[in-house]
């Protein structure tokens, strides 16, 4: 697999409190966990579904996105992360510290499904 470039959760952080429209944050687990918390402003694409999602969810391919999922231990980012790059998306970083390390740090999430367009 690709060597995807990673974020702080300081960065990641800083992103979505001063500009969240610069970038695209994706939460790379089951719906069920996405339902039950997300960072901020994240859409939920799980890992198996990018293929299909991706097109439509995240149409600029030079749009910068962050994947995110549980934990370091998780595969899911990873996985999102490699399948986006494949379809050719330029600008994917990984956060893989996940929602753990954001809980962890006392950092605000978001509950519920996600808002249809």
């Amino acid at each position: 697999m690709t060597n995807t470039p990673t974020i702080t959760r300081g960065e990641l952080r800083d992103l979505i409190e001063t500009n969240a429209d610069s970038v695209t944050v994706v939460e790379a687990l089951p719906p069920q966990y996405y339902e039950d918390a997300h960072l901020p402003g994240a859409i939920n694409i799980p890992h198996t579904e990018v293929r299909d999602l991706a097109p439509e969810l995240l149409p600029d391919k030079d749009a910068a996105i962050v994947v995110y999922c549980a934990n370091e231990p998780c595969p899911n980012s990873g996985i999102a992360a490699h399948v986006l790059t494949k379809l050719g998306y330029t600008n994917v970083r990984k956060y893989a510290e996940g929602k753990d390390d954001w809980r962890e740090a006392g950092l605000p999430l978001e509950q519920g499904a996600p808002v249809a367009n």
